[in-house]
């Protein structure tokens, strides 16, 4: 059994679902409308009252996880915590609350997600498809075939910011419509040639406000109740007649959620308009099924990390036979470290397979490039915060450790990055080891016991060594060789 809690910009939202077969079945639901992007002063951070509203939802959320045998769960956060100056402040107390740590992902991969979902709810394989979903604080775009992903992109354009905008204090006006629409066709216009027509077969609507769009569609009688431009057009008049967001009526549409189906609307004529979408399909999946999926994929080994993993180093020329074996070398140096858990087991194995990829950059400052670019890239199936692990392994290879003893206090990690550290330097001696020749501990200090003739024979390992005793020094922690296996 999986959970998914999706920290969205109009509502929070929570689904428990279970694998049966070639589906994940919704066992439970809930939904929390805070509006956490209205939340957001004028200097982009989120008002005290704001946070207050979001860790009250998650502590509700977390007495319904509670209810449940859940074999994993996975919290995920979109733009509106994206952009958050002061999100710094909401996460520590929003994860006490859950009890889960909160992944903020990019807008990228919210698009992966969300297509997973999509993808693992159609029944036709191969299908070449353009989804698409429109949130409060951004618009998720993305083309595939099947399960695999051609192309994802994410826009700065959600229903709550352009609802203020354009409907000031509510009020619906023809000209404010327009003005709408052309905002965010101007947005989509020079993304749009790769998903013109002739690159899918159906489109997809996949978010809450393109299903509650379909629903006003539907319910009301507007226009033959599917969703096209047509119809939708028949809705903005409709919306415009009425002239007033808190005077507009629409069946089936609980009132809290008309401002972001007006707001919702604009942008998805303009995403018609652009895209020359003809008819598109609602469907009820999306990133809270794709955080599912990922969960269960996860738990079956197919991760696809490891194909994010093996796209860098590809994309940034690394030496695969190098990388190889720090990466053997560093799980074996780990395992004798007897780490308390396996917290950092995979993305030191990931650290390792990327651990030279600043080469493209430079020889001698490789580990500041590598880390940089392995933060900052776009990682299918990673978090900013795994990102940013493995991020400060890469950094810790070489060099001084000033500059992540920060991190120390987690003994689990500075045992991580001794390992990384000794598995780069036996590799660049090349030497090949016999792990028999090795004891290595680290608690109070690290102890490294080897054979007696082992320095005679690689007298580069024991300058290499000498240096690493320097450097932990400099962190205050004792470095001891013992030459007398």
């Amino acid at each position: 059994m999986f959970a998914a809690v999706d920290l969205g910009s109009n509502s929070f939202r929570l689904h428990i679902g279970r694998h049966e077969g070639d589906v994940i079945r919704v066992v439970k639901s809930a939904r929390d409308p805070i509006r956490l992007a209205a939340g957001l002063d004028s200097q982009g951070n989120l008002t005290a009252a704001a946070i207050k509203s979001a860790v009250d939802s998650l502590a509700r959320f977390k007495l319904i996880l509670d209810e449940f045998p859940i074999d994993a769960v996975r919290v995920v956060a979109t733009n509106t915590i994206r952009i958050a100056k002061n999100a710094g402040v909401l996460l520590p107390a929003a994860e006490a609350a859950i009890g889960y740590p909160i992944e903020v992902i990019s807008g990228e991969e919210e698009g992966r997600l969300i297509y997973m979902g999509v993808s693992n709810s159609i029944a036709i394989p191969g299908e070449r498809r353009l989804v698409l979903d429109i949130g409060g604080g951004s618009t998720e775009v993305i083309l595939g075939r099947g399960h695999e992903i051609v192309k994802v992109e994410s826009f700065s354009i959600g229903t709550v910011k352009h609802s203020s905008i354009f409907f000031p204090q509510g009020k619906i006006t023809e000209a404010g419509f327009e003005a709408a629409i052309l905002s965010a066709r101007s947005l989509f216009e020079d993304a749009a040639p790769p998903y013109q027509p002739e690159h899918w077969r159906n489109a997809y609507g996949s978010s809450g406000t393109i299903r509650a769009i379909s629903d006003a569609l539907s319910k009301n009688s507007l226009g033959d109740g599917s969703i096209t431009l047509q119809s939708l057009t028949t809705l903005k008049q409709y919306c415009v007649q009425c002239g007033q967001i808190s005077q507009l009526e629409l069946t089936g549409i609980k009132p809290e959620r008309v401002a972001m189906v007006v707001g919702g609307l604009a942008i998805l004529i303009g995403l018609l308009q652009e895209f020359n979408i003809d008819v598109l399909l609602p469907i009820e999946a999306g990133l809270r099924m794709g955080v599912m999926w990922d969960l269960y994929l996860r738990s079956t080994k197919r991760d696809r990390r490891e194909q994010a993993v093996h796209n860098a180093a590809t994309l940034f020329h690394a030496d695969v036979t190098r990388a190889n074996r720090v990466a053997d070398m560093v799980k074996s140096l780990y395992a004798q470290l007897k780490p308390s858990s396996d917290t950092y087991t995979r993305h030191l194995h990931w650290s390792a397979m990327l651990h030279e990829i600043g080469m493209v950059v430079s020889h001698t400052g490789y580990h500041k490039h590598g880390a940089y670019m392995i933060e900052n890239a776009d990682m299918a199936g990673f978090t900013t915060r795994e990102q940013r692990v493995m991020s400060k392994l890469i950094l810790s290879q070489k060099g001084n450790l000033r500059k992540i003893s920060d991190s120390f206090a987690d003994l689990d990690f500075a045992k991580a990055v001794l390992a990384l550290r000794l598995s780069v330097t036996f590799m660049h001696s090349r030497v090949e080891l016999d792990y028999a020749d090795f004891r290595l501990k680290m608690k109070n200090k690290i102890e490294l016991e080897i054979r007696q003739d082992w320095v005679t024979l690689h007298p580069t390992v024991a300058f290499g060594l000498q240096k690493e005793i320097e450097c932990w020094r400099e962190v205050g922690v004792e470095f001891v060789v013992k030459a007398n296996i």
